[in-house]
This record gives C-alpha cells, sequence and structure tokens, in this order.
C-alpha cells in the first residue's frame, strides 16, 4: 500500500495524540521481535507498552511482558544493548526493565554466528561485524512504522558487556587489533588466560598446563596474524556503558578521549576478562571516563540478570557468581546506576 504523504500526517498525528493520553509511568514491559531481514539479524525491542503483561517463555527464561502491545510514549530515546559472546537478549531483561520503566526505548541485536543459537564464529570475526550489526539496529527502529514516531535517534544510547563491551569501546571512538591481541596474549597468556583461549581450557596449575600453553600459542598464532586496525564511526551514539569489556586489544591513544559519554563497569573478581588487562586499563587511558562501578565481590557474569541456569561447568566457572556476591542486593541498584547516567546524558541538553 502506498500512503501519500497528507495520510501519513494524519496517521502520525492521530498515533501522536494517542500516545500523548499515555503514561510510560503507568505502562507495562513491552516486546516485540523483528525477525531477520536480508540484512540484519533478529532485532529484540522492549518498550513501555499499553496493556496488561502475561508470563512468557523465551528458552528457560520466564519474562512478564506484553507481546506485541500498542506503544506508550516515552522519552523518545533509544539505547541498544550489546550481548557478549554467545549471548541473547533474555540474559539483559532486568536492565532493559529498568530503562523501559524510565521511557526508554531497548533494542538487542543478535550478533551472527555469536549467539546462543550459533556460537560458530565468534572473537575477532564476530567483532568485526557487532558495530555495524548496532547501526544498522538504529536504522530498523528508525524506518519502523511503529516506533518511528516516538523516538529521536539524533542521542542514542549504547550498554554492552563482554564482548559487547568491546562492540561499546569500538563506538565509542576505540580502534582495535587482531594483532594487538596476539601481542598481549605472547606477553600475559597465563595471567589472562581466558581472555586468550576462551573458556574451554583451564588452567589448573598441574602438569598439563605447559602443554596447554603451548597449543594456545600455536592456534593464536596463526588465527590473529591481521595487523589491520578496525573502527566503526556511529555518530547517532552519544553515551555508552562498557560493562567487563573485552579491551586488550585496543589502542590506548585512541580511548584517550572517546567520541561519546563513556562509563565502565568492572568487577574485581572477574575471571574471564582480569580488570587490570581490560576495564582497568580502558580507564588508565581515559581522561574524560567515569568508572560507573567496580564491583569488589563480582565476577564476569555480575551484569547479566536473569543469569542462565544449568550452565556447563566451565562457563558456570567463569560467570557464575563468586562467594560473597550477593546479586539480589547489588544488579537492582547497578541498573539504576546505568540508567541514571543514560538520563544524565541523553535526557538533557548536551554541553
Amino acid at each position: 500500500m502506498r500512503w501519500s504523504m497528507p495520510a501519513l500526517r494524519q496517521l502520525a498525528g492521530v498515533l501522536g495524540l494517542w500516545m500523548a493520553l499515555a503514561s510510560p509511568a503507568d505502562a507495562t514491559l513491552g516486546l516485540t521481535e523483528l525477525p531477520a531481514d536480508a540484512r540484519s539479524g533478529p532485532l529484540t525491542v522492549f518498550y513501555p507498552a499499553a496493556a496488561p503483561a502475561a508470563a512468557v517463555r523465551r528458552g528457560p527464561f520466564a519474562l512478564d511482558v506484553a507481546v506485541d502491545a500498542t506503544l506508550v510514549a516515552g522519552n523518545r530515546r533509544l539505547v541498544v544493548i550489546s550481548h557478549g559472546s554467545p549471548g541473547s537478549p533474555w540474559v539483559h531483561a532486568d536492565l532493559a526493565r529498568a530503562l523501559v520503566d524510565a521511557g526508554f526505548v531497548v533494542a538487542l541485536p543478535e550478533h551472527f554466528a555469536d549467539n546462543y543459537k550459533d556460537a560458530s564464529d565468534p572473537g575477532p570475526a564476530s567483532w568485526r561485524r557487532r558495530p555495524a550489526e548496532v547501526s544498522r539496529s538504529i536504522d530498523r527502529l528508525g524506518a519502523d512504522p511503529r516506533f518511528a514516531p516516538a523516538l529521536e535517534l539524533d542521542r542514542v544510547g549504547m550498554f554492552g558487556m563482554s564482548a559487547g563491551g568491546h562492540t561499546a569501546l569500538t563506538l565509542a571512538g576505540g580502534r582495535w587489533s587482531p594483532s594487538r591481541l596476539l601481542s598481549h596474549c605472547q606477553q600475559h597468556l597465563a595471567d589472562d588466560f581466558h581472555a586468550c583461549a576462551g573458556p574451554s581450557l583451564s588452567l589448573s596449575g598441574g602438569p598439563l598446563d605447559a602443554a596447554k600453553l603451548g597449543l594456545v600459542r600455536a592456534v593464536i598464532s596463526t588465527k590473529l596474524d591481521d595487523a589491520q586496525w578496525y573502527v566503526h564511526p556511529e555518530p547517532r551514539i552519544a553515551a555508552i556503558v562498557a560493562g567487563v569489556p573485552f579491551a586488550a586489544d585496543f589502542d590506548p591513544e585512541s580511548l584517550s578521549q572517546p567520541t561519546v559519554a563513556l562509563a565502565i563497569v568492572s568487577a574485581r573478581q572477574d575471571r574471564w576478562l582480569v580488570p587490570r588487562f581490560h576495564s582497568d586499563a580502558v580507564l588508565q587511558a581515559c581522561h574524560s571516563c567515569v568508572r560507573l562501578a567496580d564491583l569488589p565481590t563480582g565476577g564476569h557474569g555480575a551484569l547479566l540478570s536473569p543469569l542462565p541456569p544449568e550452565l556447563p561447568k566451565s562457563i558456570e566457572a567463569l560467570i557464575g557468581d563468586p562467594p560473597g556476591f550477593d546479586r539480589a542486593a547489588l544488579v537492582p541498584g547497578l541498573n539504576a546506576q546505568i540508567v541514571e547516567f543514560f538520563k544524565r546524558q541523553l535526557l538533557q541538553p548536551p554541553r
């Protein structure tokens, strides 16, 4: 169907009037899932909705949402969330709910071949694709008749965790290279083992460790021989939170003055991405970054909420909560800090 401009204006006016009558404070958590198209994978969208919520399941997760309900007018700002490897939208549902309660629309792209359904191509290959997948998520909502009238896309927020944090740092103006990661791993392989080797191998202090280190060195010497620098400018993004980001392959100088307001969340008990090589290194290089939170008892999975159930033991050891981490007490407050950061950066006039 082809729409005339007068008809489109009339439709937009009706939508605007309806949305103005609803209050985001009274809204429920809406959920819609845009299917994959020729250029993008599936896109999950949470938003303020004008319908009762009901229990639905997505894999092992139970969500209380209003599926495909009518959008309620919020604060007109979008936040894109980039999941980790091999993540899903559902492990960020609690943060998405907190953002929606504050009036944001939240979009979560499924990163190609680096997600819970297909984990066949993680690492640098995925890191090259991910920033463009975030940009296409913004494009899709800007072209969607349900969301376009309710959003202003000149100042978008972005949150990324782990590999999604790598995406976040790229979108903040950082440049990275696989060969820089190779150099890091050659120097610090035993101290930052899982960043270099992934979760499938672990060092135990036993006699097999030498063989494991030798195997990893042999593999990464061929996989990380690309000396090219990678960047991805995205002028629509104005504020970023990078949670426990993978960062050892970034040129520190490229993050000394980020192109956006950049906040970092770190976790002292992170065994997957040791803070001194990743989040701490970013904060040391960056002159304008904010350490939004530093969780003394938090592990790599502290920002996942809810945590996936029934994890393999190798993954559970890396993202499960360390002793002393009070998830119920700490995660809601952390989500509130992230929401407040985006409210300050996106809802007030830029300085």
